[in-house]
């Protein structure tokens, strides 16, 4: 598509995003200069230790970023979820208890919307972090802790549009998520349990769910034939045929690409043992596909046997890992 947009225009454009750019990370260094020890390893002993769930609620832009900050909390570890203020008013303050947590944000510190939260929170002693710009508004003198925003205005010309104050906010929540993952030891496996579906779902599946286990593995005797090597391939249809000693253990593999190369008029009166490649590249069960699929690209193959120990129990195969998602 060619663009009919005038030079001067672009130019233009470009620079006002390099000032809106520039007037957001001055807010975000703002906040790293400004950001109280005290009060964020109080706010995050009070979630991290937390009997309840950690409720975030606030109105309008504030609220779109709460809700950001509740499934972030949520998906890795911490459970949470977001009160709308006007439906709390109108019966949902029936879902926050005593032993709950309530992370209330407004960058003026005035929405007239949290009143009944407030209210509702000091009435049965519910605890309430406040995120605001003005620890002197009425959500900070109601904070039992206050994680303070900068107060420098917005990326907006007019300065009224919220630009700067919810990306500030939106990284004060990411600095509380991460947080509790660091004190709270979240692993991996643990997000992999909260992310079955999607792209990070097939990422973060482990070998053990995509192998090829028990008869589907292609294992022979390494003095096998290659007779009975070449009817193994076919068979299991995954283009290698891993080898074994009396032991049970792996000694080598032999794939399509390898049979190609030997090729000759006498290779079925061969042995396996003489034309595989010993000590192959393994990898364990508990290995995550991602991790799989780099050794795989890294190598330049597309099997990798899978062992406990020295011994087969899988072989997984590229398009395993590709069908799943996961590339």
């Amino acid at each position: 598509m060619i663009s009919t947009v005038p030079q001067s225009q672009k130019e233009s454009d470009r620079q006002s995003a390099i000032n809106t750019i520039n007037s957001e990370i001055q807010t975000l260094e703002e906040l790293k200069k400004s950001l109280d020890a005290e009060s964020l390893s109080s706010a995050l002993d009070l979630m991290q230790n937390a009997k309840g769930r950690i409720i975030i609620t606030g109105m309008g832009k504030s609220g779109h970023i709460g809700r950001k900050i509740a499934a972030s909390l949520a998906s890795t570890g911490t459970p949470s979820f977001f009160v709308h203020p006007a439906e709390a008013s109108h019966g949902d303050l029936g879902m926050i208890t005593e032993d709950d947590i309530v992370v209330a944000i407004s960058n003026s510190g005035e929405s007239r919307e949290l009143i009944d939260i407030l209210n509702y929170c000091k009435r049965f002693g519910i605890t309430i972090i406040a995120i605001t710009k003005n620890p002197e508004s009425s959500l900070g003198k109601a904070g039992n802790i206050v994680l303070a925003l900068p107060n420098n205005g917005e990326a907006c010309p007019l300065g009224l549009a919220p630009t700067s104050s919810t990306t500030a906010t939106l990284v004060l929540g990411d600095i509380l998520t991460v947080g509790l993952i660091e004190r709270n030891g979240f692993s991996k496996e643990d997000f992999n349990d909260r992310h079955p579906g999607g792209k990070l779902g097939s990422i973060l599946k482990k070998v053990s769910d995509l192998m090829h286990t028990g008869s589907e593995m292609p294992i022979l005797e390494e003095n096998s034939n290659m007779q009975t090597v070449l009817l193994e391939m076919t068979s299991k249809r995954l283009g290698c045929v891993g080898f074994i000693n009396q032991s049970g253990e792996l000694t080598g593999i032999l794939t399509d690409g390898d049979l190609r190369r030997c090729l000759s008029a006498d290779i079925l009166s061969s042995k396996a043992s003489e034309l595989m490649t010993k000590n192959p590249k393994t990898i364990s069960p508990d290995a995550m596909t991602a991790e799989a699929l780099k050794l795989m690209h890294d190598k330049k193959i597309t099997n990798l046997f899978v062992l406990e120990g020295k011994k087969p129990v899988g072989v997984i195969h590229i398009h395993d890992l590709l069908n799943n998602g996961v590339a």
